[in-house]
């Protein structure tokens, strides 16, 4: 039955993406732009003439909004949909809420960029006196996991690698053995994660790499889910580049 296709993207631009803020776990909604670029997205896909069998997504709103912005779009807005916290966004912890350029004028660009980019030094931990802390620690959408030590206060994206790559292999891995056709809409980090492991980087390769929002990637496997083709962007190359361009920028004071 090889080779294997399977479809992941990163969500469409938020509104915390537009006002430059340490997202993570808070349920920011989509942009103006990021409703665009799911659209985008879904016409993008259907165009190259992919059909689905089952999507998967995060239990945050702006990926499950640009999934059904991209099966709306697709003419598949019956296909069966599985939510789970385990594709979530990076846990920022107390960085949640802060503006990034502002942050990085504080402590430094240096320090900013480890917050960001190191592969397995966290931010410092959200405590119970956080403004968001409620918000998300309460949401009736964790009721059923995770629970008590297993909620993360901050994640590294080593930490968030350690919880993605179980549900990556326990459920997805089984799927793409038995054809099924995958459509998985996510984070920025949770994605890194199973790019990551698909592609074999290192540390340090992961920790470069910027995923744009809203632009679908298509990996081709082999029989041992090996890539035969990786990092597939859906879309022109110049348009691909100043997105990623324009995340790497975030991080940079001003």
């Amino acid at each position: 039955m090889a080779p294997y296709k399977i479809v992941l993207v990163r969500h469409g631009e938020s509104e915390w993406n537009q006002k430059n803020l340490f997202c993570g776990w808070y349920n920011a909604d989509l942009s103006e732009k990021g409703r665009q670029e799911a659209a985008n997205a879904g016409v993008a896909l259907k165009n190259a003439g992919y059909k689905f069998d089952v999507a998967y997504t995060s239990v945050l709103t702006r990926a499950q909004d640009t999934l059904q912005a991209i099966l709306k779009e697709t003419g598949q807005t019956d296909l069966p949909v599985i939510k789970t916290w385990r594709l979530n966004e990076r846990h920022y912890g107390g960085l949640t809420g802060l503006n990034k350029a502002e942050t990085a004028a504080k402590y430094g660009d240096e320090q900013v960029a480890i917050w960001r980019r190191s592969f397995d030094i966290p931010p410092p931990p959200m405590e119970a006196n956080h403004p968001y802390y409620d918000a998300i620690v309460n949401d009736p959408r964790y009721a059923e996991g995770p629970v008590g030590d297993e909620f993360p206060k901050f994640e590294s994206l080593k930490l968030t690698i350690e919880r993605t790559l179980p549900f990556w292999n326990d459920t997805i891995v089984p799927l793409i053995k038995s054809g099924k056709r995958i459509l998985i809409a996510a984070h920025g980090n949770s994605l890194r994660g199973i790019v990551k492991h698909l592609d074999e980087l290192s540390d340090e390769q992961i920790m470069q790499l910027n995923l744009p929002t809203g632009i679908p990637f298509v990996y081709t496997l082999d029989e041992n889910l090996k890539p035969i083709k990786s990092l597939e962007f859906l879309g022109d190359p110049e348009t691909v580049k100043k997105a990623m361009e324009a995340v790497a920028a975030q991080g940079k004071a001003k």
